[in-house]
């Protein structure tokens, strides 16, 4: 049965990347696996923080990598959202193994503009084996070098590429990489290609996934899909049809 990945923790009922929206996934059991976008702080410590710049999400300006913790520590990142979130605040990544461990599969998207800052990849590798969550995490990212850094500090953790469009010589990036996950837009996914890729041993998840039929036309393309919503109920209802 596909899995149900709630992307950004559930974000179509709280706000994206707060542990508001991390325990309202854990709340319900036919959510499988948590996305979350991971980040360093100025001071090296991985949040959760999807934009470079927190102008979108937060009360605050400037560029994430730009601001110690202390800092990121004082904005309100729920606010934008909904007056009941005021007062959320930016988690760190340890944070959110703390509150989830090994409850459901995270998928944690190192985001490619922290690659000019040092450590980001050792960090959350560090963090992963301190929790011994190395069966229940695993790497993404945009940027392949990141995933190849963190294939290179550990054999135990299974990383993945993402990729926007469909790429030629993706089995070919995916091996480079020592990558066995493959993240694509939903957009570009056909029931051949899906099948291909599964059956060949490449674990594949598909983003972002909102609209009723559209949800609905990827389940059918592969039992074994993993699709990242930020509605996860609405996907939970349709897997109870089936």
């Amino acid at each position: 049965m596909n899995i149900c990945m709630a992307h950004r923790g559930w974000s179509g009922k709280a706000p994206e990347n707060t542990l508001a929206a991390i325990r309202l996934a854990l709340s319900h059991p036919r959510i499988n696996a948590i996305e979350i976008d991971v980040q360093l702080t100025k001071d090296g410590i991985p949040v959760l923080f999807h934009d470079f710049h927190l102008d979108r999400t937060t009360n605050g300006t400037g560029k994430v990598v730009e601001q110690d913790y202390e800092q990121l520590l004082r904005l309100d990142t729920g606010s934008w959202f909904h007056p009941s979130f005021a007062g959320e605040k930016i988690p760190t990544l340890e944070s959110v193994f703390q509150l989830v461990g090994d409850q459901r599969m995270i998928n944690v998207e190192l985001k490619k503009g922290s690659a000019g800052s040092p450590g980001l990849e050792k960090r959350v590798v560090e963090l992963i084996s301190q929790y011994r969550l190395e069966s229940s995490v695993f790497v993404t990212s945009f940027h392949h070098p990141l995933v190849k850094n963190v294939r290179s500090l550990s054999d135990d953790i299974r990383t993945g590429l993402i990729v926007e469009g469909l790429p030629l010589l993706i089995r070919e990036q995916l091996k480079d990489a020592g990558a066995s996950i493959l993240s694509m837009s939903y957009a570009y996914l056909t029931k051949d290609f899906v099948s291909e890729m599964i059956d060949s041993g490449v674990s594949m998840i598909t983003w972002t996934v909102d609209r009723p039929s559209e949800i609905e036309r990827v389940m059918g393309l592969h039992p074994e899909l993993q699709i990242a919503t930020n509605h996860p109920d609405r996907m939970i209802t349709l897997l109870g049809r089936n």
